[in-house]
C-alpha cells in the first residue's frame, strides 16, 4: 500500500522543517484547520481511540487567554503568531469507542482503571498531537510546539466545562519568518541511540 514520498516532500516534513519561532503576516483560516484535522484524524491511534481534543485560537482574545498562561517568552511568541492550538487529552476516550471501535463491541472495558485510561490517552493524544506537526508541515505551514504553560490554569480556562480533559502542549502555526529560526541542533547518529537485536 505505500509508496515512497519524494525527496522534496521529506524535506519538507523533516530534514529542513523547523522550529518556527515567529511568523510573517500571513494568516491562517478556519478552513486550513479543517484541512490540517482531515489529515490528523487518519493517523492510527490504540484501537481508534482518538483521544485528542483540539482548541483551535485564531482571534487574538483567544490567543491571548492562552499567552497570559504561558511561561517564559512562550507568551509573547502566542500573541504574535497567526493561529495556535492547545492539543487536549480526554481521560475518557473509552465512552466514544463503540463507534469509534465497532469491531469489538467491549472495547471500552478494557480501561478500567485511572492509570489505564491515562496512560494511553497522554500516548495517543502525544501521537495525534505529532500527527498535526507532520500535518500542517505538509500543507505548507510551520509549527512552534511548546511545553511552557500552567497545565492546570490552561485546562479549567480551556477545558473547564469538560473535566475529563487535560492539555498535553501546546503550539503555534502559521508561516514561519525565516529570521526567526534558529541553527539546527544537533541529531544523534544512528549507531547512538539505537540497538539491533
Amino acid at each position: 500500500m505505500g509508496q515512497p514520498i519524494s525527496d522534496a516532500a521529506l524535506d519538507t516534513l523533516f530534514r529542513t522543517a523547523r522550529t518556527a519561532n515567529g511568523y510573517t503576516g500571513d494568516p491562517v483560516s478556519e478552513q486550513d484547520i479543517r484541512a490540517i484535522y482531515d489529515l490528523v484524524k487518519m493517523g492510527p491511534t490504540s484501537a481508534n481511540q482518538q483521544p485528542a481534543r483540539f482548541v483551535w485560537l485564531l482571534g487574538d482574545a483567544g490567543k491571548e487567554r492562552l499567552a497570559a498562561l504561558s511561561s517564559g517568552s512562550n507568551g509573547a511568541k502566542i500573541r504574535a503568531a497567526p493561529a495556535a492550538v492547545v492539543i487536549g487529552m480526554d481521560l475518557e476516550f473509552r465512552q466514544h469507542l463503540p463507534w469509534l471501535f465497532p469491531h469489538a463491541p467491549d472495547a471500552k472495558d478494557w480501561f478500567g482503571s485511572e492509570e489505564a485510561r491515562y496512560t494511553h490517552a497522554f500516548r495517543n493524544s502525544s501521537l495525534q498531537g505529532a500527527y498535526f506537526i507532520f500535518a500542517a508541515r505538509a500543507l505548507g505551514f510551520d509549527v512552534g510546539p511548546m511545553s511552557g504553560f500552567d497545565n492546570a490554569k490552561v485546562d479549567a480556562e480551556f477545558f473547564g466545562d469538560q473535566p475529563s480533559v487535560k492539555s498535553n502542549f501546546i503550539a503555534t502555526f502559521g508561516h514561519a519568518d525565516p529570521s526567526t529560526i534558529f541553527e539546527r541542533l544537533p541529531r544523534p547518529e544512528f549507531d547512538q541511540f539505537n540497538t539491533l537485536a
